[in-house]
């Protein structure tokens, strides 16, 4: 049998001596952003470091880029205290909508409670999230980070609870009530053909919004009852979507290359672009075509993911009024 190594803590304070000049900047670059944004199930583009959020000022500040909403994360070399809990109510009072990332060597039961009450008490708008974080090796290896979440809003419950309310209530339609279901099944079944592609919650509406790196660009999934068709999509929104639309569009040949098959690409629009692949059915609310519905929606999600996300990742605002 081969020899196996030992797993050893590192001391936080032998790698990161100072929150402010070591942890944060480490915190900042992307490749961790990365790594906390798949802890936490948010993907995270970094917006500053040490920034003003109003009459805040926040160790780091992030959006979401799925939802295009505040992420302030905040971090601490120590155990929790009751200053910095402070801190993370008053941005949450003052901000509409923010997710407040607390980050700590160590989170004190208190605290811990604390925060699973705080999501309890909000609405799904403002988010709580409390994580350790550990450093590990094994012999001489270098040190490797790990983030442990121990407390998160409960978004299972709350959709669960409010499902059940609208259908209470009368507020879901047929129709809508069958998108429901329909994104539901799909959801479920979409790690099963990408490990790229992060399921999110099923809404009742015709489209689902998926996170592919960056704000105003999106990987969305999408089905039309009338015209019966199922679409994967790249969509564009906001004041630089026709310049990064340009900007994809002039790399058309070498991206469809790679993809293995021809876009649509659509700028009809006012203001929204769409890069998309689409399959019609002949029914397409026929139960008994939809696995293989979600099979190749999937499958086109995941393709248009690896081709798309790291250019995605690099588009810098900049380029609005350059193409």
């Amino acid at each position: 049998m081969s020899e196996l190594g030992r797993l050893r803590r590192v001391e936080l304070r032998d790698t990161w001596q100072s929150e402010a000049q070591d942890f944060t900047p480490w915190l900042a670059r992307e490749d961790n952003l990365t790594l906390l944004g798949e802890t936490l199930g948010i993907d995270l583009e970094l917006e500053a470091v040490e920034q003003n959020v109003g009459p805040f000022r926040a160790d780091i500040l992030c959006k979401d880029t799925l939802s295009d909403l505040w992420v302030l994360v905040e971090n601490q070399l120590e155990r929790t205290d009751h200053t910095h809990l402070g801190q993370r109510m008053t941005y949450a009072a003052g901000l509409d909508a923010v997710t407040i990332v607390w980050i700590a060597a160590r989170v004190a039961d208190e605290h811990r409670a604390a925060m699973d009450w705080l999501n309890e008490i909000t609405d799904s708008e403002v988010r709580f999230f409390a994580l350790e974080v550990e450093l590990w090796r094994i012999g001489d290896s270098p040190a490797a980070p790990k983030f442990n979440v121990l407390s998160k809003p409960n978004d299972w419950s709350r959709s669960t609870s409010d499902a059940k309310k609208a259908v209470a209530e009368g507020d879901l339609s047929p129709t809508r009530q069958m998108q429901r279901e329909y994104w539901a099944e799909f959801e479920a079944r979409l790690p099963e053909f990408s490990k790229r592609v992060r399921p999110v919650k099923p809404l009742a509406q015709n489209w689902l919004v998926h996170s592919i790196g960056k704000s105003g660009v999106t990987l969305n999934a999408s089905w039309n009852l009338q015209e019966n068709w199922v679409r994967a999509e790249i969509y564009l929104t906001g004041k630089s979507a026709d310049d990064y639309f340009n900007w994809f569009k002039s790399d058309r040949a070498e991206i469809e290359d790679e993809l293995g098959e021809s876009l649509t690409w659509y700028d009809e629009a006012k203001s929204d672009r769409r890069i998309y692949l689409s399959k019609t059915y002949p029914n397409i609310s026929d139960r008994e075509t939809s696995p293989e519905q979600h099979e190749w929606l999937a499958r086109k999600m995941d393709d248009l993911h690896r081709v798309f996300h790291a250019e995605v990742r690099k588009l810098d605002p900049q380029i609005a009024g350059m193409i």
